[in-house]
């Protein structure tokens, strides 16, 4: 990487974790789009994998519900494991267009719906024969695009769970994929010692930018920060969707 891009990745890397710790949307979700277009998705995929996992592990310990949690969804977090080795392996033989499309096609989705926050409900009995596909496919498009909220946002968002294990059940979610999709990269060559090294390197601008995002939601209403991250976050959403 020469200096530009390496103030370019920084910069996302850091603005990212502002977005995180100011609006509580996934790190991955959001440094992703701001990365693929300078360094492209693998070299993202790769460089987030740490700074994601950072963000994320303190808050299994911190809210609760880590018991229930992994009780409750251990089949949606064992399914996840199979679908990421499917889709690492889908990426590295794909055309890079490919999951780059489909990364921006979840990234609007993922913004529309948490700007619209509708109303989602699955009954129990469906609710639980639906843990198994929802984890497998989100394995699939976490190994494919390296963006794990869909569809598992969706599918947490209509079992109505109380708030603490909604985050818990959602974080546990994130950390065991970022985790698994580390190890998946590794096994298909996609990243390497010197990846890893950058990717370690990497937490620091990220966790700086998640410590201003904190401060800054106690300064600045959220109901006035979010829909602006989410709009730009649609845009850049629908610019790597319909790229050539």
């Amino acid at each position: 990487m020469d200096l530009n891009l390496i103030v370019v990745a920084v910069s996302g890397l850091f603005f990212a974790g502002i977005i995180k710790g100011a609006t509580g949307i996934g790190y991955s979700s959001c440094a992703l789009p701001f990365l693929v277009a300078s360094l492209g998705l693998k070299d993202a995929i790769v460089l987030v994998f740490a700074p994601a996992m950072a963000s994320n592990v303190a808050v299994v310990f911190t809210t609760g519900s880590l018991k229930q949690s992994l009780r409750r969804f251990w089949p949606l977090y064992l399914a996840t494991l199979p679908g990421i080795l499917c889709g690492v392996l889908l990426l590295a033989s794909a055309d890079k267009r490919i999951p780059t499309q489909v990364l921006g096609a979840i990234i609007c989705t993922y913004a529309i719906l948490a700007l619209l926050r509708p109303h989602l409900s699955i009954p129990p009995k469906m609710a639980r024969a639906a843990q198994m596909p929802v984890g497998f496919l989100n394995g699939v498009l976490t190994g494919f695009t390296g963006s794990q909220v869909m569809p598992l946002m969706p599918y947490m968002l209509a079992l109505n769970l109380e708030p603490s294990l909604f985050v818990q059940a959602v974080n546990v979610a994130v950390v065991i994929a970022s985790a698994f999709l580390g190890f998946g990269l590794w096994l298909a060559g996609l990243m390497s010692a010197p990846e890893l090294s950058l990717s370690l390197l990497a937490i620091a601008p990220a966790l700086v930018g998640v410590q201003l995002g904190s401060w800054a939601r106690r300064h600045i209403p959220a109901s006035q920060f979010k829909p602006i991250v989410l709009a730009v976050l649609l845009l850049i959403g629908f610019s790597l969707a319909l790229r050539a």
